[in-house]
């Protein structure tokens, strides 16, 4: 499930998509193929457009099931039969364009204009809340809920039965389950740093994602965790973050892990189950990290961790290895 809430465009016939890219070598009958969405390699089917512009990707790549994808020259060669493939300079800028073709309204973050005064809604006895709450629209509360002063949860919001929302927190394209607790000053959902340097300017990609958090978690203060661009943001269930910690976006964080203060993520990593993470330490992007691995604060995560590990340093390495170079 990709965000519910951003409206979909589409569709188009795959020679105006193309168009943008100034692409025009597609047979007659190919060209006016309708396109229902642009998705990534594991979601995408028949219907839809995709990219692939890493090596890392290349078993995704080898078995997507859409019918076009975004490419480079060098990549084509990995895409299967069903696929095929659009040869461009610059993969990330022109999936960043058709994207937003299909999601206009994805690529900036102003405040919401749609939200009222929470003691105006009909929201029954089951939430309590401080002053100067502003809700929005198509937001949905579970039971026995509490939130704080100050807080804004805007419109596109679902928030689960038991969960606690503290003061000065916003909140925006967000699936919150049961049992969670957001602690002060955080902001959920914003549009991650995802923008590519392209003719001297910084090209902003859109994220159609949004963030979802399982049950029974807490997220420190003054935490921030970015929407998906054409993935989710995952935070798995039993999951407790600090105060200060930032998740970027489309990274999947497992259940039971621990993640102490001051942590950031770049994106589009996975962090396996039962994970422990120091504080201050960093996690590169597109990294897999496995399950029951300890993280030692301070650390610079740079490369894939396999299960049952301990790292420490930077780069991060086997903590016994760590130790032995810095006796």
């Amino acid at each position: 499930m990709i965000n519910p809430f951003f409206i979909n465009k589409g569709p188009f016939k795959i020679k105006d998509l193309l168009n943008l890219s100034g692409v025009d070598y597609l047979d007659d009958i190919s060209k006016n193929i309708e396109i229902l969405d642009i998705r990534d390699l594991v979601v995408a089917d028949k219907h839809d457009i995709t990219f692939f512009h890493s090596k890392r990707y290349e078993s995704l790549a080898s078995k997507t099931k859409a019918s076009f994808c975004i490419t480079n020259k060098n990549l084509a060669h990995i895409l299967p039969n069903n696929c095929t493939a659009i040869i461009v300079k610059n993969v990330l800028v022109d999936i960043a364009k058709i994207t937003k073709i299909f999601y206009p309204k994805s690529v900036t973050d102003d405040f919401d204009l749609d939200v009222s005064d929470i003691s105006k809604l009909s929201l029954g006895k089951n939430i309590k809340y401080g002053k100067n709450v502003l809700v929005g629209k198509n937001v949905q509360f579970g039971k026995k809920c509490l939130i704080g002063h100050n807080s804004i949860i805007e419109s596109n919001v679902i928030i689960g039965n038991n969960c606690s929302i503290g003061s000065n927190v916003i909140i925006r394209n967000t699936i919150i389950e049961n049992n969670v607790s957001i602690l002060d000053g955080c902001v959920i959902g914003k549009k991650g740093f995802g923008f590519f340097p392209h003719n001297e300017q910084n090209f902003r990609y859109p994220h159609i994602g949004m963030v979802i958090i399982k049950d029974n978690c807490e997220i420190g203060c003054g935490s921030t965790i970015d929407r998906g661009s054409l993935s989710n943001t995952i935070i798995g269930k039993n999951t407790f973050l600090d105060n200060q910690v930032h998740i970027a976006h489309n990274n999947k964080i497992g259940n039971n892990c621990i993640i102490a203060g001051q942590v950031g993520f770049a994106g589009s990593s996975t962090l396996g189950n039962n994970v422990i993470i120091g504080g201050q330490a960093g996690i590169s992007g597109h990294l897999n990290i496995g399950n029951n691995i300890q993280i030692g604060g301070g650390s610079g995560v740079i490369k894939d961790i396999q299960d049952n590990t301990k790292v420490m340093g930077y780069p991060a390495k086997n903590l016994k290895n760590f130790i032995k170079d810095n006796k």
